[in-house]
């Protein structure tokens, strides 16, 4: 389905070299396709150079197992911002959102459980189970963010500010210094707006570890687990790192059709999202090719970008290049030696790509049935829709996970996000059987005890989340048909997701 939407053919090749462009995208993930998008709609040529045979970068739908469409990466959507969904008139384009009929399912091993995002009166009845405190409070907690995430809309909705340097002219140094004065006058409005008491508790989340924050808000263990887990997903860090309530406050400023901290499925799968985006590009004159990986960028004696040179040796110009790879990929390995700064070089190496994140897609046979939480069974439930919690029940049991990592070891325990889209998507697997993602933490890059080149290292770990999830769901182990797996190497390798202390690696 995805390889026939665009071209890798000898003449859509050969029309990336008959011309200069006035923009090239390096990566046809959906930030690259944004950008084209967006750069063809103000007039420009623009082509976008993908590696893979697919686009979409890790927002990809992929069928690995037959009859079964895994968001292999990506797998919630959320934070695309509302005001490209608007301008590229997405919906029009394909993109079809499902919200869940819950947020958020917290099963125990003791049988109970948490199920948050019904309703405001079943959450404060959901968590009065917990704590009659934290019920009342819970809503206060609620407000507080929504209001810091309207302050990071703002932010997020602006261009940045930024100091022009060389040889800019007089002209374009006036307008930057226009545009940096508009936004500090409207930052600082906005700040003002907060309020001096908002203020402080607003840094005291960008700042503080996530305990720290929630332990002055909450006592319940299953309150605090099910909040945190949000803040520490797709990182290497603990709930105890200082910063680590940012995290918490990113997963709160998505939103689906206007409501807050809705993280929605994609029909489909999540590269219905690149798919449409693809399709607004497309649609403004960008023209996209797939397996054209770049090997390096052209730069000229002056030191100009003159385009790019592709693996095969094939030579696209273009003065202007956007690069959709992860810094240390376009800064490192795409720019010529010798051309940037060595305080630069430096700066990018030492950053800390850390992730700790291995993703398994499983195709399974039957639908997973909580022993804790049996409405409807077996028919599709709101805890099937939401996002599930696997391994947090306490902010100790992450912390514990995160322990393990740090050791150098996969954790014993793993915290798992697990989704099942396909009990809203109905286009994803064949009648009564399920796709299932679990976004598992924490997997060192580099193991301690093993190889994850190792086939039965591998599947130790893979057995581990499914048995883990048995306590929960009894029979998940027998009922999975097949799975695909990404470790933090397999992301490097496959989607160009640098993922570790790059040191390690060179």
């Amino acid at each position: 389905m995805w390889r026939r939407r665009f071209s890798s053919s000898a003449s859509a090749r050969r029309g990336l070299a008959e011309r200069k462009w006035e923009a090239l995208v390096v990566g046809g993930g959906h930030n690259g396709l944004t950008a084209a998008a967006y750069l063809a709609r103000a007039g420009l040529s623009v082509a976008v150079l993908e590696r893979r045979h697919v686009i979409g970068g890790a927002a990809v739908t992929e069928e690995l197992v037959p009859g079964f469409k895994f968001s292999r990466c990506s797998y919630l959507q959320s934070l695309l911002r509302p005001s490209i969904v608007g301008e590229l008139e997405l919906v029009r384009h394909g993109l079809k959102l499902l919200k869940p009929i819950a947020s958020s399912f917290t099963p125990c091993r003791d049988g109970r459980y948490l199920l948050l995002g019904l309703n405001d009166e079943n959450d404060h009845l959901e968590i009065s189970k917990f704590s009659k405190l934290d019920a009342d409070t819970y809503p206060r907690y609620e407000s507080q963010l929504h209001k810091f995430c309207e302050f990071m809309d703002f932010l997020l909705d602006s261009s940045p500010p930024e100091t022009l340097h060389g040889d800019s002219s007089l002209k374009n140094q006036l307008k930057g210094k226009w545009q940096n004065s508009v936004f500090w006058a409207s930052f600082l409005k906005h700040a003002l707006s907060l309020g001096q008491k908002d203020v402080v508790e607003f840094l005291g989340v960008l700042l503080s570890p996530t305990s720290k924050i929630l332990n002055n808000w909450f006592e319940s263990d299953v309150l605090k687990g099910t909040l945190a887990a949000d803040a520490i997903i797709g990182s290497m860090v603990s709930i105890h790192t200082s910063g680590s309530g940012y995290v918490l406050l990113h997963h709160v400023m998505g939103e689906t059709d206007g409501a807050r901290n809705i993280w929605s499925h994609v029909e489909g799968g999540m590269g219905s999202v690149s798919l449409a985006i693809s399709n607004a590009a497309k649609e403004a004159g960008v023209h996209i090719v797939t397996d054209a990986e770049v090997s390096e960028l052209m730069i000229d004696d002056s030191g100009t970008v003159d385009g790019v040179l592709l693996a095969d040796g094939m030579q696209v110009h273009s003065k202007v290049v956007l690069s959709n790879a992860t810094p240390y990929k376009t800064f490192m390995d795409l720019v010529p030696n010798g051309v940037l700064p060595d305080d630069f070089l430096c700066a990018i190496k030492s950053s800390n790509y850390s992730s700790g994140t291995t993703k398994l897609n499983v195709a399974v046979d039957r639908l997973p049935q909580f022993q804790c939480c049996r409405m409807g069974q077996p028919k599709v439930g709101p805890q099937h829709t939401a996002t599930i919690r696997i391994g947090c029940e306490s902010m100790e049991d992450i912390d514990s996970a995160c322990q393990d990592a740090w050791n150098g070891v996969t954790s014993r325990r793993p915290v798992m996000e697990m989704t099942i889209p396909s009990s809203l998507d109905n286009t994803i697997s064949p009648p009564g059987k399920h796709v299932v993602g679990l976004f598992t933490q924490y997997t060192p890059f580099k193991p301690s005890d093993g190889s994850w080149e190792d086939p039965e290292y591998r599947d130790s770990f893979a057995r581990r989340c499914f048995t883990t999830i048995d306590e929960y769901a009894p029979g998940f182990s027998s009922s999975v048909i097949g799975y695909d797996m990404l470790t933090p190497p397999d992301l490097e390798r496959e989607f160009g997701l640098t993922g570790t202390v790059v040191e390690l690696q060179h």
